[in-house]
């Protein structure tokens, strides 16, 4: 009977035992894995590397260092040591067991006053607020006497505590036993600078992102003039914790670039060759990009120049040409205009016909505006800009913000159509205005991801830009309709980028630096005429704000723009997930624009190189009153109410 027992137990126990070794290949890795990371994880947290604390002063009695309890001891105030007084601290490299590391060394005193009777030590928090990681270290000692045996305070220090480059650390120290009512600490926070700073250089850290790395750069220039053809042999040392370089050569609109690898060399060569026809200047700017261990493509790029100028062939010839050809051409245009200023018939031209026809009132044109409601600044934006347009200008805007009520007759499609077929019918013109809105929904038009905007969802109008793009943008590149349309952007809120690819085609103008220019192609005039160059008093960029109306529009550019400085993803946190009606959003979200009374005291002027015309171009007062409550106005009523104003004034 035994022996079927122990057979039966041998018998389960190989069973279990190959279970176990079945499952123990299972999970061996991930625990090796597991326990790698933990590893990982303790080597780079903060620690002390010091094992031989100041704890064997003369005077100390039972001092020793140790890790700190769970719970402190708290006393009555009268039993208690005041708190201690900060002392230097200082930052420095050590080894480790893995090579070199930074680390900071914090020193205190004690006061010496009756407390050190009480006095049983000190405790010192530390605290990577980078990590959340602390260290917590208790100095245990008795005090006979309120000073040292030198005569002057007790001081303590921690040193060898591990710290981080970049990495910022709370430090909190206090005297045992603590008091019941309000703890007397010294708080201070200590930040670690970057690996730049001469203190750290030598950790292995900063050593892994290339803190003593010299180039050393040097270069050397071959030209052949028979082929016409540049050979640039850039030579550079290499760095210890970089494999790979990129090395590149740049200049405008040349660009020139090429990867080796260290395979082992101190010293690594790269050639360039290509024609001096290519480059458009003859300086050039040469570009080293390491790959670090750490900083892997974000490391220090070492720079340098050359200058190619001396190696081109003599242009003397050429260039005294162009010198002679330039002084002819300016002395045959002075004659030509110094005859004309003597000419008695066009001498005795009337100032109606010196001055570009377009400039009078009875000649007002009409605008529509077109644009994207990327933000509720840039929407006050737009509203300025029209307000600056109809009360400096002269000009009829056009738009749907304040042309709802026909705007929910027509429907948006046909309200864009009948308006685009208004002014391909007559001289006026179509204002397209580029944003980041405009970018995205044209893209997402041609099949990028869908843009729901924020504003958009509020709007009753809804998304206005896009049925705007599919009406307009077949018509635009039509050689008949071209110059109907007019391309133009913020550019202190706004960039080129913005621009869709169809209007690359035409001028794009940057507001408010070139809004005189766009002025004049609305009016369908030439700024430059023969012997005249066109000016409008108070719309250049240095004037145009010293109009009420301009000045609203150059605060609320400027107010959007320092709103970007401070929320450099607001756009994205404008975009939507899906499409959502106003009332889901707007609970909280109001926006109201000032209402503002405008009054422009003089008359514009024309101004030009041979003489200067007061016009009757912009109207003497002019009012505007610009807010969310008149979006129910239509254009007809926009005029109309500044005409009312022109009349109160």
């Amino acid at each position: 009977m035994k022996c079927i027992i122990v057979f039966i137990y041998s018998i389960v126990l190989k069973a279990f035992l190959h279970v176990l070794w079945s499952f123990t290949r299972v999970i061996h890795v991930p625990f090796f894995c597991f326990c790698l990371t933990a590893g990982l994880t303790v080597s780079s947290s903060i620690r002390i590397l010091d094992k031989r604390q100041d704890c064997n002063q003369l005077g100390l009695k039972n001092c020793q260092i140790k890790n700190c309890p769970g719970e402190r001891i708290a006393k009555p105030r009268q039993h208690a040591p005041n708190g201690p007084e900060v002392g230097p601290h200082h930052l420095g490299v050590w080894m480790d067991e893995h090579g070199p590391v930074s680390v900071v060394n914090v020193s205190w005193t004690i006061k010496s006053d009756g407390n050190v009777k009480v006095l049983r030590g000190s405790q010192i928090d530390f605290l990577d607020e980078s990590t959340n990681q602390s260290l917590c270290v208790q100095f245990v000692f008795n005090l006979s006497k309120q000073q040292n045996p030198n005569l002057s305070k007790w001081t303590f220090s921690l040193d060898g505590v591990v710290v981080e480059p970049h990495h910022s650390y709370r430090v909190s120290i206090l005297n045992l036993p603590e008091p019941e009512d309000e703890p007397e600490s010294l708080r201070m926070n200590i930040t670690i600078p970057g690996c730049d700073d001469t203190r750290i250089q030598e950790a292995q850290m900063c050593l892994e992102n290339g803190s003593l790395w010299d180039p050393h750069i040097n270069h050397s220039v071959d030209l052949n003039k028979g082929l016409g053809k540049f050979s640039i042999d850039v030579l550079f040392e290499a760095a210890q914790y970089s494999e790979r370089y990129q090395v590149s050569i740049h200049s405008k609109g040349f660009n020139s670039s090429k990867s080796v690898s260290k395979e082992n060399k101190t010293w690594l060569t790269v050639t360039f060759e290509f024609g001096w026809r290519q480059l458009p200047q003859c300086k050039i700017e040469l570009l080293i990009q390491p790959f670090f261990v750490r900083c892997k493509n974000d490391c220090w790029r070492p720079k340098k120049d050359i200058d190619l100028c001396k190696y081109y062939p003599p242009r003397t010839l050429i260039i005294k040409a162009c010198l002679a050809l330039l002084v002819f051409g300016g002395v045959l245009a002075f004659l030509l205009w110094r005859a004309f200023q003597k000419d008695p018939v066009n001498s005795s031209l009337s100032p109606a016909k010196q001055q570009p026809e377009g400039f009078h009132v009875r000649e007002r044109r009409r605008l529509l505006v077109i644009y994207s409601l990327d933000h509720p600044l840039y929407k006050n934006i737009v509203l300025k800009l029209s307000a600056f347009l109809a009360t400096k200008c002269g000009t009829e805007v056009f738009l749907d913000l304040l042309d709802s009520t026909r705007l929910g007759v027509l429907g948006s499609v046909q309200w864009l159509d009948w308006h685009r077929e208004q002014i391909e019918s007559s001289k006026d013109k179509i204002l397209i205005l580029c944003s980041r809105g405009v970018k995205a929904k044209w893209k997402a038009m041609c099949g990028d991801k869908q843009v729901f905007l924020r504003e958009d969802a509020r709007s009753p109008m809804g998304d206005m830009l896009s049925p705007a793009l599919s009406l307009m943008v077949p018509h635009f590149i039509r050689s008949a309709s071209f110059e109907k349309y007019i391309v133009a952007y913020f550019d202190d809120v706004c960039s080129e980028d913005d621009v869709p690819s169809p209007f690359n085609i035409t001028l794009r103008y940057k507001l408010m630096k070139q809004f005189e220019e766009l002025f004049f192609r609305i009016l369908n005039t030439e700024k430059h005429e023969p012997g005249i160059v066109n000016h409008i008093d108070g719309l250049s960029e240095e004037k145009y704000h010293q109009c009420a109306s301009g000045r609203a529009l150059r605060d609320a550019i400027e107010a959007f723009h320092a709103y970007q400085l401070e929320h450099p993803q607001w756009f994205e946190e404008e975009l939507l997930e899906s499409s959502k009606t106003s009332s889901e959003i707007c609970d909280d979200a109001k926006s109201t624009i000032n209402l503002i009374t405008y009054r422009e005291p003089e008359s514009a002027h024309v101004t030009s190189h041979l003489n200067t015309q007061e016009t009757d171009f912009i109207v003497n007062t002019s009012g505007l009153y610009v807010a969310e409550e008149l979006q129910m106005c239509t254009s007809v009523e926009f005029n109309q109410l500044i005409s009312e104003n022109m009349q109160h004034v």
